[in-house]
């Protein structure tokens, strides 16, 4: 015979069940074990023990894509924000001398390749600020991750495992090999401006009023990021650089509880780029 708390375990189990099937939920995860799709969780998103990760710097229980290449991104922006760690001292010793940067800016990934991935070729074209004469990465679109991990630990990259871990370093290969896109679709790089029509106005519009206007203000002037008189909101970022804030509202400012949209489909992105920069820049 059942004991009485075999019994009382049972109608507790029987219980959930049921109460899962009237409300039409699905039952939860509790034990491991694969299910017809080969998806099946052991304990599912989230770990109640330990509390909920920090949106900053933590990292999810079951990483999404969408999660893997936005943070990818964000260390390729600015790592040691991105991973609150230390910043790098001096300049990288592999940084041209035509380079007109100096210290940690350096160690920027963007710093050579821009953010629109073509470094030389693109806007980073001899004539910035920014030229380096170093090449693009829009040649390692595809390759395996191991492949892109290993060349950023080499003698030209020098990014070490106390700087980067491994883990880390997946993310970033994982976003060099999936996630780039294409700006030169959406922006004009000789003139650093969003091409006529590439984004829609009224879509980017609706976003930013539901999403972005939370931290930047219904105008986009919440936030400044300007000094003493000089202003620069996001209206004014827009403006002068299309190419970085579209890049920052798909992976996130670095060290900042920034919302993304990598999600959702790149064309969102460039909407609200091209809406923020009809906004006021002063």
């Amino acid at each position: 015979m059942l004991g009485a708390n075999m019994k009382i375990l049972i109608g507790a189990a029987t219980l959930v069940a049921a109460t899962t099937m009237l409300l039409g939920l699905s039952a939860p995860v509790l034990a491991s074990g694969d299910d017809d799709n080969g998806d099946r969780r052991e304990i599912g998103d989230y770990e109640f023990s330990s509390g909920s990760p920090d949106f900053v710097h933590g990292v999810p229980i079951n990483p999404e894509e969408a999660w893997t290449l936005a943070v990818g991104g964000r260390i390729y922006d600015n790592w040691w924000n991105a991973l609150d760690v230390a910043e790098p001292r001096g300049t990288h010793p592999a940084y041209p001398e035509i380079g007109q940067k100096s210290g940690e800016q350096t160690w920027r990934c963007k710093s050579c390749h821009g953010w629109d991935f073509l470094g030389k070729d693109g806007i980073y074209a001899e004539g910035s600020s920014n030229y380096t004469g170093i090449g693009g990465i829009t040649g390692a679109i595809g390759r395996p991750v191991e492949q892109i991990a290993a060349l950023l630990r080499d003698e030209n990259h020098l990014y070490t495992t106390d700087m980067i871990n491994d883990e880390q370093m997946g993310w970033v290969a994982a976003f060099v090999s999936r996630g780039q896109i294409d700006v030169a679709k959406y922006i004009d790089l000789t003139t650093r401006t969003m091409i006529p029509g590439a984004g829609d106005i009224s879509r980017g519009r609706g976003i930013f009023q539901t999403v972005c206007a939370a931290c930047h203000g219904f105008d986009g002037r919440l936030l400044d990021w300007g000094d003493g008189d000089s202003s620069n909101f996001v209206g004014t970022e827009a403006s002068e650089l299309p190419d970085e804030v579209l890049h920052k509202v798909l992976s996130s400012h670095p060290g900042a509880a920034m919302v993304n949209l990598r999600a959702f489909p790149v064309q969102f992105s460039v909407d609200v780029v091209a809406y923020a920069a009809t906004l006021p820049v002063d």
